[in-house]
């Protein structure tokens, strides 16, 4: 099957501040900014302000467009954590981030509504919510009162899918109801295929490989694969050492209609993508 890459959803942001955002012209870059001691791959390494702040101004410079910031991890196993927690490790990180680089938009990696909110009070303009707007109920009424853009990814508690394609098509259309019946407005609707989240390893494949029907339901898609378990299964090496395979992930997933990727290896996966914008953008 030869696959084209899917018209791009051309759409412009002014988050304040001076702070602005452009989807359409070419793949963005979402730097991953862990303040968390447990992730899967970088936990510990950015725990103390100095620390995230120098990270966040090297992805900078290696092209990343936009930060994401979290303060809880999200990986398989993965302890929860109390809100006041998660503030406690992120509200700093933002507060430095808006004084040292304020012309760089911000992303709360948080399925709580409470962390959404006093974060994008400190300066985030973006809401990345692992859990697609439905573990927290008052997440997308946060969305929808601070008129920001949200990324809704897909997730499940368990693997019990019918059809596991068109089940994940299904419960994204949920959480996009559940978004504008909250009153999110349409063109700041993100979505998230939610690779590596209830998913085995052949289902994390063959949905990179069926992406564009994900942008087919008519809304940017954020792609984020950046070293996770299927990438290190694939090449038999553990999560520090398989960029190239990020890599590959990221150069299929701009074929097939992906315009953010979120990564940890920001400088590669930049030179990832202007050779796969290259190719597809001629």
């Amino acid at each position: 099957m030869i696959h084209t890459n899917p018209t791009n959803y051309e759409r412009s942001y002014n988050l304040g501040g001076g702070v602005e955002l452009k989807l359409g012209e070419r793949t963005l870059i979402m730097g991953i900014l862990n303040a968390t001691p447990d992730s899967f791959s970088d936990g510990g390494r950015y725990l103390h302000v100095e620390q995230a702040v120098k990270h966040a101004m090297e992805m900078v410079e290696a092209g990343a467009d936009i930060l994401d910031i979290g303060g809880e991890s999200t990986r398989p196993g993965f302890q929860a954590v109390s809100a006041e927690e998660e503030l406690r490790r992120v509200l700093p990180v933002i507060h430095a981030l808006r004084k040292e680089l304020p012309r760089v938009p911000l992303s709360i990696d948080t399925y709580k509504a409470a962390t959404a909110r006093q974060a994008l009070e400190a300066g985030a303009h973006i809401i990345n919510d692992i859990w697609g707007l439905r573990h927290d109920p008052d997440m997308a009424a946060a969305a929808a009162e601070y008129g920001c853009p949200v990324i809704i990814s897909h997730n499940r508690h368990a693997r019990d899918y019918n059809d596991f394609v068109p089940d994940v098509l299904a419960d994204l259309r949920g959480s996009v109801n559940l978004a504008a019946s909250a009153g999110v407005a349409e063109h700041n609707i993100w979505l998230d295929p939610g690779i590596g989240f209830a998913k085995t390893y052949n289902d994390n494949l063959e949905l990179l490989d069926r992406l564009n029907e994900v942008h087919a339901l008519g809304y940017p898609v954020l792609l984020g694969t950046s070293r996770k378990r299927f990438i290190q299964q694939t090449l038999g090496l553990p999560a520090d050492d398989v960029v190239e395979g990020t890599a590959a992930t990221v150069a299929l997933g701009i074929a097939r209609g992906a315009q953010i990727v979120r990564v940890h290896d920001v400088r590669a996966i930049k030179r990832t993508a202007l050779m796969a914008d290259a190719i597809l953008r001629r």
